[in-house]
């Protein structure tokens, strides 16, 4: 089997906000007061992940999963536990099966981007009654471990949970979802620098994420477009 680059796919426009991202995220770290080389490789790895999930390639998928993993140690040594268990145990197997459900549904056979789906409002309601859900039982797990920040770490598990599952779903809304989460993010992470300087740069890190994830929806939504274009063609 012939194998593949998923790099040499990336447009001039991808290559583009790619490099810019990782760019800042470095300067950020090389900046910083304190070097922490867990919080750049978790930012090199996410930045990765979100180009390559922004077009619809399961590659992404796949480095989410080891972002997960990065970002969830790093999530338990600030004592945010809320974001250890949504990425150890919610966003990494969810990425894992919509990595698994994306290269089932191909667009086009043997092509990297993924068959976009229109959602039902039957799906949409049960997805927002699980995301209250989750959010509800997350807010006591969360006050019992007596986690930082405790109400901007409740909120996060519902933009975290929405936002999987709408990947999973192959939604182009699975973006904003993710940028309701990055918006978070970035206010738990300032709280986090305030204690300890040396996680800025995973401040710059849910910028960078946040300009990803619009420019995600702006893609889905042309992708989307196309694929219903040449259905009907």
């Amino acid at each position: 089997m012939k194998l593949r680059n998923p790099f040499s796919e990336l447009t001039k426009g991808e290559w583009l906000l790619y490099g810019g991202s990782m760019g800042v995220i470095l300067l950020s770290f090389l900046l910083g007061s304190v070097m922490d080389p867990l919080v750049l490789v978790a930012s090199l790895l996410g930045a990765t992940a979100l180009i390559f999930v922004a077009k619809g390639d399961p590659f992404g998928q796949i480095v989410t999963v080891v972002f997960a993993l990065f970002y969830g140690w790093i999530s338990f040594r600030f004592r945010y536990y809320g974001e250890m268990i949504t990425y150890l145990c919610m966003t990494s197997p969810i990425a894992i099966a919509s990595a698994v459900a994306w290269y089932k549904n191909p667009y086009e056979q043997g092509k990297a981007e993924v068959k976009v789906r229109k959602i039902t409002p039957g799906i949409h309601a049960i997805l927002w009654s699980l995301t209250a859900l989750v959010t509800f039982a997350f807010y006591f797990i969360l006050r019992y471990f007596d986690t930082p920040n405790l109400v901007t770490s409740t909120v996060s598990i519902a933009t975290s949970f929405s936002a999987s599952a709408l990947t999973m779903l192959r939604s182009p809304y699975y973006a904003l979802a993710y940028a309701a989460n990055d918006v978070v993010l970035i206010v738990l992470w300032t709280l986090a620098t305030i204690a300890d300087p040396a996680y800025l740069p995973m401040i710059l890190c849910f910028v960078i994420f946040l300009a990803n994830d619009l420019y995600g929806f702006f893609n889905w939504q042309r992708m989307q477009k196309r694929q219903e274009e040449k259905k009907h063609a």
